[in-house]
């Protein structure tokens, strides 16, 4: 199916949509597979094998963990915290995982087989899972990628993927690959971006369906919110990073008790860094596109229903209208990154999660700011253009630090990015289309010991404890 708002939010828990989401989905899929092969009862022997950049930062990113639950047949999208305890704890008291959900067998983390330093020629993110029976003989086996934003492909299957993605994009009313034709689709239409996006999901869901879903989409975003500001004490992983959320909420509201504009970065900064310290948690958050910059979109979203012109005076069915707009805003600018680039850490660095997501939100604020389709290109571009070349090097292989700070940084970005386009009249010197193939071509060019492998930068020069 062609890329769509839901797919590239969705539901599903920390840390990392690439390292915890991608592998338990991949994982679960080769659970229904192996249930649905009428083989399962016969499952002795389990081998699961991790490749390069998931081997490398695999613990810190909690991908066996995500892994096991998703060979119990469990889905990201549909797993409360609670149970992610209960059965991660069951597993680890018995040493038995139950495979599909019904047959046991005696497997944990430790006898997972990593292999850091091999990378398949697909994608960094490589996984094999292997199914035999009580004389060894192979049941089952499969290789997925997880390739991003909670993307998983499977080996042998790329182009088929590849050619189905095309023909799903012909039955769209309105298909688009570049930001050209997107704004193309505009101006032929007399649509702003993201009308264009919601035509093309009229043609799977019912407006009606759209809207429910989208509001959900924030709805989780701000139960997000709520659950990290009522945490306290150190994040769990061993770098004792401190939860600062709670600390700084109860301190704007005795500073501005009133929703004083000159705080609205605080106020900000305050969203990004709850939403990251949830999902450095493990907690249930939202990919936006990603789980690293998870936090970016909520935040600027937030900027826009407190802090935008007329928002005071704003219903609830209008900020209901502002949440649906601004998402499928996003969404559009979205998928200018996944169908040309990636969003992938592990493929091109933080610039494909941070600063795509910087990107998605920057266009989304400046439309529903009134800003003119050209406008809203511009401010994607802009934000982008000052997240190239930035890397993907947390410390002990964590999404910590600088994950967390970064994610408020960039939310900062965007809405600054936003201005700047809505003071301008839509002409730029540079097309998100060019910043977006730059920053392929930059992460293509970017070291591997700064793409999510914990082999440079930060992840070594700093000491963990």
């Amino acid at each position: 199916m062609a890329v769509g708002v839901f797919d590239l939010f969705s539901v599903g828990i920390g840390p990392s949509s690439s390292h915890t989401v991608g592998p338990m989905r991949a994982a679960a899929v080769f659970a229904e597979e192996l249930k649905g092969s009428g083989r399962l009862d016969k499952v002795a022997g389990l081998r699961v094998d991790l490749y390069g950049s998931l081997a490398a930062t695999g613990h810190g990113h909690g991908t066996m963990t995500a892994i096991l639950l998703g060979l119990e047949g469990f889905h990201p999208e549909k797993i409360l915290p609670a149970e992610v305890e209960e059965r991660l704890a069951a597993i680890a008291e018995t040493g038995t995982l139950q495979l599909a959900g019904s047959v046991p067998l005696p497997y944990g983390v430790k006898d997972m087989v990593l292999r850091p330093l091999t990378v398949l020629p697909r994608h960094t993110n490589g996984m094999t899972f292997t199914v035999s029976d009580k004389e060894g003989e192979v049941l089952h086996k499969a290789t997925f990628f997880s390739v991003g934003g909670g993307f998983i492909v499977r080996e042998g299957e790329e182009d088929a993927a590849l050619k189905e993605l095309d023909e799903s994009k012909k039955e769209l009313p309105l298909p688009f690959r570049t930001a050209a034709e997107l704004l193309g689709r505009c101006q032929s239409k007399g649509l702003s971006i993201g009308e264009v996006m919601f035509v093309n999901e009229l043609a799977s869901r019912s407006e009606a369906e759209i809207r429910e879903g989208l509001l959900h989409i924030y709805s989780v975003m701000e139960e997000c919110v709520a659950t990290s500001l009522k945490r306290e004490g150190l994040l769990p992983g061993g770098l004792k990073v401190r939860r600062r959320a709670p600390d700084w909420r109860e301190r704007l509201e005795k500073e501005d008790k009133d929703r004083d504009p000159k705080y609205w970065q605080e106020w900000v900064n305050l969203i990004a860094l709850a939403v990251n310290e949830e999902n450095a948690s493990g907690g249930r958050v939202v990919t936006a596109p990603t789980n690293g910059a998870a936090g970016i979109i909520p935040a600027v979203l937030y900027y826009a229903l407190h802090f935008a012109p007329g928002m005071d005076k704003a219903t609830q069915e209008d900020r209901d209208d502002v949440v649906v707009k601004f998402l499928l805003t996003a969404g559009a600018i979205g998928v200018l990154y996944k169908e040309q680039a990636s969003i992938s850490g592990a493929e091109v660095g933080c610039q494909g999660e941070v600063g795509s997501a910087s990107s998605m939100a920057a266009g989304a604020l400046a439309e529903v700011m009134g800003g003119t389709p050209q406008q809203v290109e511009n401010a994607a571009e802009i934000a982008m253009e000052h997240n190239l070349g930035l890397t993907c090097d947390p410390i002990g292989g964590l999404v910590q630090v600088p994950c967390i700070e970064r994610n408020a940084i960039a939310a900062a970005k965007a809405i600054n990015a936003a201005k700047m386009a809505l003071w301008g009249d839509g002409t730029h010197r540079v097309s998100l289309d060019e910043v977006i193939v730059t920053m392929r071509e930059t992460g293509r060019d970017m070291s591997s010991k700064y793409k999510e492998t914990a082999m440079g930068g930060l992840a070594v020069n700093v000491v963990e404890c």
